[in-house]
């Protein structure tokens, strides 16, 4: 296989876990924070949390690790590492950020300090903490939609 189909595939895997991903992270701002918060007993709305959480959690970093590899890939393979010093290419640098985010997240902060903190001040205070919750999705939903609307511009040509 020529390196140029290799490079095509890879943009195509990334396209696909960008897709998944923040596909994910819609579903969960949009829809499931929302109905969560609707719910009037605390504990079972930290219970229905948890258990999305659990399923959604491995495919989170499973995804965020493929478009993290091909992502790099495709720097790699057109030598692009320049274009993160030059602000026509804020998206690039955008969606790293973004990407850094949720790895951080993900595999340090969630596993290590954020699941306990979570669980601990939903029990103390279930609205405030799924507010906090929620804002942060919103948060980084946002930067993420701006990030995918420029890569997808920029990478075609648009210059911004």
């Amino acid at each position: 296989m020529e390196n140029y189909s290799l490079f095509v595939i890879a943009r195509a895997v990334h396209v696909v876990s960008v897709v998944m991903w923040i596909g994910g992270v819609y579903f969960v701002t949009t829809v499931l924070i929302p109905k969560l918060r609707c719910e009037k007993d605390h504990q079972i709305r930290l219970e229905q949390f948890e258990s999305v959480e659990r399923r959604f959690a491995l495919q989170a970093k499973f995804i965020t690790v493929i478009a993290g590899l091909s992502g790099f890939y495709m720097v790699h393979f057109l030598n692009a590492w320049e274009r993160f010093y030059y602000i026509q290419f804020w998206w690039l640098q955008l969606m790293s950020f973004v990407w850094l985010v949720f790895t951080l997240v993900l595999f340090i902060l969630e596993p290590l300090v954020l699941h306990r903190w979570f669980h601990k001040n939903a029990e103390i205070n279930s609205d405030r903490t799924f507010a906090l919750l929620h804002n942060f999705h919103k948060a980084i939903l946002t930067l993420s939609l701006v990030a995918v609307f420029g890569a997808v511009a920029g990478s075609h040509g648009f210059q911004f």
